[in-house]
């Protein structure tokens, strides 16, 4: 019988459920539908076709991160310990939906990872919103930058992740931390044209200085 009310959260379960049993490529709407518990119809009042179950699922996972990070901020820490508490908790949200994520990625080709995280934006979207969550401003051309250079972390790290079946997960943190590492050790690196602009002082450079990865928070008031 079909269950009008399932939350969201078993609906995305069961799609990737569907994707790991077949593929994702042969996996239909009408599959998904009935490893749910709903009919047809009710799945199509939802979401009109699988690209846009997995833009909610990243979605959901979206908000399940931003509200855990609101739980554990910790303002005394540096915004890379930040970033790295908040991507392994994305991690953890990931981790009952990653046979199902093994089967997208599979099936989506040459495009891999990045054609599914990418596909709408989403990745770019999910990562404004994880340094927004660390304290570091994603507003103008560096946050722009940021953002990019985050979903590059991400995605390379994604990459571990997929293989990595161990409990800990500590191949995944092994790598997220020298990712971000290597991304900080980049932003450190500055034209000189932007070593002229900051030495000319902040108010000539008012987008250099806050939310860099590299610098540590200001101690609270």
């Amino acid at each position: 019988m079909a269950q009008e009310n399932i939350a969201d959260s078993d609906l995305y379960a069961a799609a990737m459920r569907a994707a790991a049993g077949v593929g994702w490529r042969r996996t239909r709407l009408a599959d998904i539908a009935e490893e749910a518990g709903l009919s047809l119809a009710d799945l199509h009042a939802r979401y009109a076709s699988k690209e846009a179950l997995l833009d909610g699922l990243f979605r959901h996972i979206d908000r399940m991160v931003l509200t855990g990070a609101q739980k554990s901020a910790d303002e005394e820490s540096s915004y890379r310990d930040r970033l790295f508490d908040i991507l392994m908790q994305r991690f953890d949200a990931l981790n009952p939906y990653k046979d199902g994520i093994r089967a997208v990625v599979r099936d989506a080709g040459s495009g891999g990872i990045t054609e599914i995280l990418c596909g709408g934006c989403r990745l770019l979207r999910s990562m404004r919103w994880m340094l927004e969550a660390a304290g570091i401003s994603t507003a103008g051309w560096l946050g722009g930058l940021r953002v990019k250079g985050l979903a590059v972390v991400f995605a390379a790290t994604v990459q571990v992740w997929l293989r990595d079946d161990s409990e800990d997960m500590a191949k995944t943190m092994a790598a997220l931390d020298r990712n971000l590492r290597r991304a900080e050790q980049f932003a450190t690196m500055r034209s000189p044209f932007d070593r002229r602009r900051r030495e000319a002082g902040p108010e000539a450079n008012p987008e250099a200085n806050p939310g860099d990865l590299d610098a540590d928070p200001a101690p609270a008031a």
